[in-house]
């Protein structure tokens, strides 16, 4: 049996919680200074918190090995079998040109620039982030505004601000699913909070971007679709996070957000020359002006309808209780650990969800998208597996992270922090989006800053008399407005608009956006941890 210790470097707190942050430090030097390759930071941020664990907190190697291990293996399933899955779907679209058909179909919705960039940026954007996350919605985002003929810069910076508001349950649920995991809260709780947090933003974000799209005058004569877009998108996703599911949060908010968007007179005004010429600098795409039938439309929109369909008929509850059924439940081997008051860690069992986990949800509506697009067995398959190489950097860099954050977890290196860190009092409230917004900043993943100080949040909650549940979501609430300015995104977006080498550019332009928000974000969470806005949690 491993017992933890809080004070295991000279009987010093301060000294303790000084060493057991240097496998974090190292890892954010080593993205955000050295700019080295995240998956190369996170192994050797893995090894510096197993030599911690191992010589500063005595926990027995095999011990810390098989923590290292489980971590490992919570990043591969259920992680990244959500996002293989939800990226493969992606491609078949791809591959029988459907999503060109999509890209055609948001065109036509509107001639305004303003509102072509609420539907392609934050309600497309909000759908891709919710299947695939890590990028992708950037990426694909900012290709689609160039071809709709904005400047390649703003249609970046319009991209990277869109990328706020749904990434906490992004990927299927991906982030909150794994601050559930660390932390060893309900995933329900954490993500009913987080459903209380980020919708705020939602109310946001849709007139900040007809206000980056063309000034005042875009605020001044599209903020009443842009305000029913925010409200739409805001009502789905704390409905969905609260009572629904939190991996159905995203689509319902993105598909509800443009069906809001459509119905508003003002989105289907031809847009003023003006406008146009003043919005629209770059070249439009002649593909544009192709004709879809309406069957093909139709069946371009069917893989996310297929997703809601399979994901709802999943939330009946006898659906929910058979396929509950199937979850197995192993203790972990080479593993006894408990903490500094004797009680037993979490992590010394292990749940392994096969079929009710979102990957395997996702995986039977790509079955069913093939069939419905006409994807022979075979492309299928490739595609799967040319999926799977595609994210053979990303699979390094979650399961090293997460391997990582168990380690510390486990050992009690995080709790030593946790315990350092309540120290800050009242001020933690404030602080804690803060931690999230760094962490996501130089990782460029929610999942990534949850795994890292998720359990830090909930112990220093916890020390400091302050709810584990608020501080938890604020991490990963806080961490959403971090995604436009890390160095990946950044990169993603330049790359995608033939902007490359000019990424200090767009952090310029965004950085005031998300440190604003980021100051929102911090004083609605020192509202919820008084009574002030403390009506608003669960």
């Amino acid at each position: 049996m491993y017992v933890q210790e809080l004070e295991p470097v000279a009987g010093s707190l301060g000294l303790s919680a000084l060493v057991a942050a240097l496998p974090l430090v190292i890892v954010l030097v080593l993205l955000g200074g050295v700019r080295m390759k995240a998956h190369l930071a996170g192994l050797t941020g893995l090894l510096a918190a197993v030599l911690v664990a191992w010589l500063a907190y005595g926990m027995p190697l095999d011990q810390t090995a098989s923590s290292a291990a489980q971590g490992a293996v919570f990043g591969l399933f259920p992680i990244l079998w959500i996002v293989v899955n939800a990226l493969w779907v992606y491609r078949m679209t791809v591959r029988t040109r459907h999503f060109d058909i999509l890209r055609r179909s948001f065109g036509r919705l509107s001639d305004d620039p303003r509102i072509q960039a609420l539907v392609v940026a934050f309600c497309f954007g909000a759908l891709l982030e919710a299947l695939a996350g890590f990028g992708a919605p950037v990426a694909i985002c900012s290709v689609m505004l160039v071809a709709l003929g904005f400047d390649p810069v703003r249609a970046a910076v319009v991209s990277l601000v869109a990328n706020t508001a749904p990434v906490a349950f992004g990927a299927m649920g991906t982030p909150v699913v794994t601050l559930a995991q660390v932390t060893g809260l309900p995933l329900d709780d954490v993500a009913s909070v987080v459903g209380r947090q980020t919708p705020l933003l939602a109310l946001v974000v849709p007139l900040l971007l007809v206000a980056l799209v063309d000034g005042r005058r875009g605020l001044r004569e599209t903020w009443v679709p842009a305000l029913a877009c925010g409200v739409a998108f805001a009502v789905a996703q704390f409905a969905a996070a609260n009572y629904v599911s939190a991996q159905l949060a995203d689509i319902g908010a993105a598909l509800l957000g443009a069906g809001a968007l459509v119905a508003v007179p003002h989105s289907r005004r031809p847009a003023a020359e003006p406008v146009r010429a003043a919005v629209l600098t770059g070249v439009r795409s002649e593909e544009l002006d192709e004709e879809d039938s309406g069957r093909e439309v139709v069946r371009a929109y069917a893989p996310y309808a297929l997703i809601v369909a399979v994901f709802s008929v999943a939330q009946i509850p006898a659906v929910k209780d058979w396929l509950a059924k199937a979850t197995q439940t192993y203790d972990w081997p080479f593993l006894d650990v408990v903490d500094p008051e004797g009680n037993p860690a979490g992590g010394n069992v292990f749940s392994l969800p096969v079929v009710s986990t979102g990957g395997t949800l996702v995986l039977f509506a790509g079955v069913a998208t093939a069939v419905v697009l006409g994807v022979h067995a075979r492309a299928a398959v490739k595609e799967w597996l040319a999926t799977v190489h595609e994210l053979r950097f990303a699979t390094l860099t979650v399961t090293s992270v997460l391997a990582l954050a168990y380690v510390m977890n486990l050992s009690g290196q995080a709790a030593t922090i946790g315990h350092f860190v309540a120290a800050a009092g009242a001020g933690l409230a404030f602080l804690s989006p803060v931690l999230g917004w760094f962490g996501v900043a130089v990782s460029g993943s929610d999942t990534s800053a949850n795994a890292l100080f998720g359990a830090l949040q909930v112990t220093a909650a916890r020390e400091s008399g302050l709810s584990p549940e608020l501080l938890a979501a604020a991490n990963s609430s806080g961490g959403v407005l971090g995604k436009m300015i890390s160095p990946q995104n950044l990169t993603i977006a330049c790359a995608a608009v033939g902007l490359a080498g000019r990424e200090g550019d767009l952090l310029r332009k965004v950085l005031p956006w998300s440190l604003g928000l980021l100051l929102v974000m911090c004083l609605i969470v020192v509202g919820q941890s008084t009574p002030v806005l403390g009506w608003m949690l669960p």
